[in-house]
């Protein structure tokens, strides 16, 4: 365990962000591989396939791990006051309204499936690899949702090296799991599905027993379950209010494949292979932003406000560097990562691949200062502005698709997200960030 109320601010975060960046990467890692292994074992037309269901994938399942990083907030709040009987509540909690939330979500995803692959005008040569890929990803969504949830509980109490393991075990055997099923069995885009859920199952069984074994304090009691309904009412709202903030991102860009997906086979297998690079790209502010929130948490309920600002203004510096180093990459391999990703030489793809990346790289100074601060806001218990925040990213990426794509192609698409990151990030420095607990806590960043 590792408390974040004591010591020095960048040095605490920098360590507790670490092994969740390491394992961020090995998670982006399989992914890009995922993406050699389908474009060059199964062609353009399935990494296409897979391509167009990845906004559909990314919003519900975006939601349920927005949930658990909303739950692990309020159980960090009551590690960061030492309240360990209101921790092992709130735990209880979060396995039950999680759970439930999940299975839910799982069966609407299995029925909304089809529906929504044709509302986004997915082109009629790959619809029915991308549904069946997508129906076995959503049913196995209960056990990501599971792996979040504890590795989101270990988070809250400071340790972020066990999750990593446990990832990293789950990694090796998707990727082995990928070439089996692919290579070997010959199970087409299926056979990727199949083995990212059965890695997802195996991470969510090795963090359970973890906790089982090494953590006393985690082991819970039926009086622990009897959650009294203010506790309920936090946790819930908290966990939907950082899951909307994740999903309606998540669903502007759903809405943004459309205007893709009109593009044709090819702009849809670059646009796949630039979002994985930029993925990879902005793990770092993902990664800080879960820092952020678990930091400000901690020290909310620790009572200590002028060590949020000053952690705020430390990590957006952390950011910051990492845009650097993004830019100078965009800048100078694009075309050679590209080119690597998706197996092929074609100029036209790697070209339209290219200029995504070097287009919105420059504004990741913006996104930096844009997700740390919607993280702290979210970690000190300002649910409000956040969403706001997203709901506005949701409806700029309407706009793109209704009039900036339609006059000007696939760079208004391009141009899409920078314009956005700036006017949310307006907003959040304009609106600030003020929450009343005992008295008022305002953060600048």
């Amino acid at each position: 365990m590792k408390d974040l109320t004591k010591g020095n601010p960048m040095k605490l975060m920098i360590l507790f962000a670490i092994p969740i960046l390491i394992g961020n990467l090995f998670q982006q890692l399989y992914n890009l591989i995922d993406t050699v292994i389908v474009s060059q074992t199964l062609g353009i037309n399935a990494l296409a396939a897979v391509g167009a269901t990845a906004p559909i994938a990314n919003l519900l399942i975006g939601f349920a791990v927005g949930m658990t990083n909303g739950f692990a907030v309020v159980v960090a709040r009551f590690f960061g006051a030492n309240d360990l009987k209101q921790m092992r509540k709130a735990i209880a909690g979060t396995i039950v309204l999680g759970t439930t939330t999940s299975i839910v979500l799982t069966i609407m995803g299995i029925i909304g499936a089809r529906p929504l692959l044709k509302l986004l005008n997915t082109p009629g040569d790959v619809i029915e690899s991308a549904y069946s890929f997508l129906q076995i990803i959503i049913f196995g969504m209960t056990f990501s949702m599971i792996y979040n949830m504890l590795a989101g509980i270990l988070r809250a109490l400071g340790d972020t090296k066990s999750p990593l393991y446990f990832l990293i075990i789950s990694t090796v055997a998707n990727i082995a799991l990928d070439y089996l099923f692919i290579c070997r069995f010959k199970m087409g885009v299926e056979g990727a599905a199949y083995a990212t859920i059965i890695a997802q199952l195996l991470s969510a069984i090795l963090c359970f027993m973890y906790i089982i074994k090494n953590y006393p304090i985690l082991r819970l009691k039926k009086e622990d379950f009897k959650v009294s309904f203010p506790l309920v009412t936090e946790l819930y709202s908290t966990a939907v209010s950082m899951g909307l903030m994740l999903s309606v991102v998540s669903m502007g860009t759903v809405i943004l494949q459309n205007a893709i997906n009109g593009f044709g086979t090819t702009t849809i297998a670059a646009h796949t292979a630039a979002r994985k690079i930029s993925d990879m790209l902005m793990l770092p502010f993902s990664t800080l932003s879960v820092t952020a929130a678990t930091f400000s948490s901690q020290n909310l309920g620790a009572n200590k406000p002028e060590r949020i600002k000053k952690g705020l203004k430390q990590i957006i510096l952390i950011s910051w560097i990492w845009a650097t180093v993004s830019v100078i990459l965009a800048y100078t391999f694009a075309p050679l990562i590209v080119s690597g990703i998706t197996g092929t030489s074609e100029t036209q793809i790697v070209r339209i691949a290219t200029r995504y990346l070097r287009i919105d790289t420059p504004f990741y100074y913006i996104l930096g200062i844009l997700t740390v601060t919607r993280s702290t806001m979210q970690g000190i218990g300002q649910k409000l502005i956040p969403i706001i925040a997203s709901f506005m990213e949701l409806i700029g990426k309407v706009v793109a698709v209704y009039y900036l794509a339609p006059k000007l192609g696939y760079f208004g698409v391009c141009i899409t997200e920078p314009i956005i990151w700036i006017v949310c990030t307006i907003f959040l420095l304009m609106s600030g960030i003020k929450v009343r607990q005992e008295k008022d806590l305002i953060i600048n960043a």
